[in-house]
C-alpha cells in the first residue's frame, strides 16, 4: 500500500494489467474519513483486484469545499486511507477532478458513491469507450463531513 506518485502511475498500472489484476479507481476528499467513506471505499474495493484512490489535494478541496477545508491535511488523509486494508494504492491530484488521472490509468471499474447518472461521472467516457465500467455506490443515509463539521461547531 503505497502513495503514487504522479510519474510513477503507469508503470504501476502496467504492472498491474501485466499481471492480470482488475483495476478499479474511484476519488474523493474524504476529509474525516467516516462510515459513510468507509462503506463506499469497501463496496468499490470488491468490483476488482487493486483499488486506486484519487485523493484531492489541499488546494483542490480548498477550491472545492471552501477555505476553511480541508480540515485534515493530503498527509493525514492519504495515511488514513492506507491504513485501511482494502486500499491499495493512493495518488494525490491537485486538479477539481481526477479527468486526467482517470486518463492516465483506465481503470477497469470507475466508481462514484451517490445519486450520479453514470454517463454524467467524471471519465465515464475514457472508461467505457476503453471497456471498462462505471459503478455507483449508493451513499450511506446519515454519514457527511459536512453534517460532522456542523455537529462539532454547536
Amino acid at each position: 500500500m503505497i502513495i503514487i506518485k504522479k510519474e510513477d502511475i503507469s508503470k504501476l498500472t502496467s504492472k498491474y494489467k501485466n499481471n492480470g489484476l482488475s483495476i478499479v479507481f474511484t476519488n474523493g476528499c474524504f476529509d474525516l474519513l467516516h462510515s459513510g467513506h468507509l462503506d463506499l471505499l469497501r463496496r468499490a474495493s470488491e468490483f476488482g483486484d487493486k483499488l486506486i484512490v484519487g485523493l484531492n489535494s489541499d488546494v483542490s478541496v480548498k477550491k472545492l469545499k471552501g477555505r476553511s477545508r480541508p480540515i485534515e491535511n493530503e498527509s493525514v488523509r492519504s495515511n488514513n486511507l492506507l491504513d485501511k486494508s482494502f486500499v491499495d494504492d493512493v495518488i494525490i491530484f491537485n486538479e477539481i477532478t481526477p479527468k486526467k488521472l482517470i486518463e492516465q490509468i483506465i481503470p477497469n471499474v470507475l466508481v462514484k458513491g451517490g445519486d450520479y447518472k453514470k454517463e454524467e461521472i467524471v471519465g465515464y467516457n475514457n472508461v467505457t469507450k476503453n471497456g471498462g465500467v462505471v459503478r455507483i455506490v449508493p451513499l450511506t443515509p446519515g454519514f457527511s463531513t459536512t453534517l460532522i463539521i456542523n455537529k462539532s461547531n454547536r
